[in-house]
């Protein structure tokens, strides 16, 4: 019972010696900050909001933590010595200072941190990263935090892919004298993602401009009094169907750059290109009238 107190009235002595004390933690974006008081870890909300780096934080309450100061680089290289160290390779930002990484030797990643093994992972903290650079990454709390440049590795691995990515070169096509599997696969990661963009992009620019074609054509049918039912692109033109206020359907091809008919679908005498699809909709309701 003696020693169920005795731990009681340590653990009390210690938060309240906390809450006078300043900790040292890494704050990445949007996150919260932890330290560990008699095996137990207290988590804050931190403030400012805003904050991401390394910091000294003092506790306000039980819930929320101040940022006193930004964490001078010796002070975080000496808390970082005290974790496993991995040497990773960084591919691309993923948000503020987060990036993606691959690890640098995927035999030594499975050996010694089976859990990360040969896959990316993320990356905190880090300082004025380049694509490509090789670092070393210390695991905290199941977390990769930034420590430093390698400067173990060739500088002139990372340029020499950084100038294969401004080429746009694909992966299948890098020349095969000095790079690893390693660097293959972190470049492979960032083309990847690029290309994933570039798709988004394209995507976005076909729907806008479906959007406005269909926009166009669909106001030209309605103010001549029809409904468009569908268009396909054919190019230069389009081959639109479409119907008449007593649901006719008829299929016209239209050119793109100014709606004229090239050709109606109905005999216009061979003088099709004298009219648009909106003169194109009066002239069929007179035919059927």
């Amino acid at each position: 019972m003696a020693d169920i107190r005795d731990l009681l009235r340590c653990l009390s002595e210690a938060e309240e010696d906390l809450r006078s004390r300043r900790f040292l933690a890494p704050r990445v974006r949007g996150g919260r900050v932890r330290t560990n008081v008699c095996g137990l870890v207290h988590t804050f909300e931190a403030s400012p909001r805003d904050f991401e780096g390394w910091g000294l934080f003092e506790p306000l309450d039980e819930r929320e933590a101040r940022l006193v100061e930004e964490a001078e680089l010796p002070l975080v290289a000496e808390y970082l010595r005290l974790f496993p160290r991995l040497r990773l390779r960084l591919a691309y930002r993923l948000r503020g200072r987060t990036w993606l990484a691959y690890p640098a030797n995927e035999s030594d990643a499975r050996q010694r941190f089976p859990t990360v093994g040969a896959r990316p992972v993320a990356l905190h903290l880090v300082r004025d990263g380049l694509e490509f650079e090789q670092v070393t990454a210390r695991t905290v709390g199941g977390a990769w935090l930034y420590e430093d440049e390698d400067r173990r590795a060739d500088p002139l691995d990372a340029e020499r892919l950084r100038e294969a990515r401004r080429e746009g070169r694909a992966p299948a096509v890098l020349g095969r004298g000095g790079l690893t599997p390693e660097m293959r696969t972190c470049y492979a990661l960032l083309y990847g993602r690029e290309e994933m963009l570039r798709a988004r992009v394209r995507l976005r620019e076909e729907r806008r401009r479906a959007s406005t074609d269909e926009g166009r054509l669909r106001g030209a049918l309605r103010f001549g009094g029809a409904d468009l039912r569908s268009y396909r692109d054919r190019g230069d033109h389009w081959l639109v169907e479409w119907t008449t206020r007593d649901s006719e359907r008829h299929t016209s091809a239209i050119s793109k750059r100014d709606l004229t008919v090239i050709s109606a679908g109905i005999c216009l005498s061979g003088e099709d290109e004298k009219f648009d699809l909106q003169s194109l909709v009066s002239v069929v309701a007179g035919a059927w009238e």
